[in-house]
């Protein structure tokens, strides 16, 4: 049952990834940007779930506002740090969300603390019996389950609207889709909506996991989410998902096994850098 039960830690870890992966993908896809900032949406939305859960008691009040809130805030960072520079190289428009990133981190330094913030009573604690031997706490059973419903909203979304078929179309051809009648601008304003709002649900939910939420918090998980994009072929929203789900679980079974040698962190890079060395492209780009 150990290697069930490691499994199934590796699905969670996945599924955390999935959440914040998705946004750079959807990103990426429509815009050819790599959202960078998109790690400061996490962290926001880590920081709401604290501040929410404490001030009502309620995390589902926390992840909704979290999730509506930061989704503003990403339909705000398109309008103002990647609009207007949608005519220049894609280099200029990654420099500056890099820029956006490491201010983010500054900024929450200064409005919530160099330290890091704790939920009073952390909730979700409650364990539960999954199977005979393995037993998870209701967050992590949450953390799947949200993940899995959130991930099945896209996937309706995008094949049976309007708005998806619309968004498929402005990857696809963005010219034939402005000629066609779709309003281009507001398909981009509502894929950082739906993408900055995955990262906010992330970041509550971690948060509740580790019942702590600092200033950094976002650094290493976007760093992986950027790796997952181009593991599972840049832009391609199936390969950024199946990918999350690998990294999580070759990491999870690393910690356990080879937690003398290198830490969790370093398994996953070692094995994303020796997986992008044998394929540049990704995993499941074709060529």
């Amino acid at each position: 049952m150990l290697a069930v039960d490691i499994l199934i830690q590796g699905l969670i870890q996945g599924s955390i990834y999935a959440l914040i992966a998705l946004g750079l993908t959807l990103v990426y896809g429509l815009l050819r940007i790599l959202h960078v900032a998109h790690a400061s949406l996490f962290t926001l939305g880590g920081y709401l779930g604290v501040l929410v859960t404490n001030a009502t008691g309620s995390l589902f009040l926390a992840l909704l506002l979290a999730m509506l809130v930061v989704g503003f805030v990403g339909m705000a960072s398109y309008r103002i740090i990647y609009r207007p520079l949608l005519s220049r190289p894609p280099l200029i428009a990654l420099i500056a969300s890099i820029g956006v990133f490491i201010a983010s981190e500054e900024v929450f330094r200064l409005i919530f603390g160099p330290f890091s913030m704790s939920y009073l009573a952390t909730p979700l604690q409650n364990q539960i019996d999954i199977l005979p031997g393995i037993m998870l706490s209701e967050a992590r059973v949450m953390v799947v389950v949200l993940a899995f419903v959130l991930l099945l909203g896209v996937n309706w979304l995008s094949r049976r609207t309007r708005l998806g078929i619309a968004a498929r179309a402005s990857v696809v051809d963005p010219g034939m889709a402005m000629s066609s009648g779709v309003n281009v601008e507001t398909i981009r304003y509502a894929i950082f909506f739906i993408g900055s709002a995955f990262a906010a649900a992330a970041g509550v939910m971690v948060s509740v996991l580790n019942n702590l939420v600092e200033p950094t918090m976002g650094a290493v998980p976007s760093y992986k989410a950027l790796a997952i994009i181009v593991l599972g072929g840049l832009g391609s929203v199936r390969g950024a998902l199946i990918a999350s789900l690998l990294l999580g679980v070759i990491e999870t079974f690393g910690t356990i096994y080879l937690d003398d040698i290198l830490d969790r962190d370093s398994i996953a890079f070692a094995f994303l850098i020796l997986v992008l060395m044998i394929r540049p492209k990704g995993i499941f780009t074709k060529g």
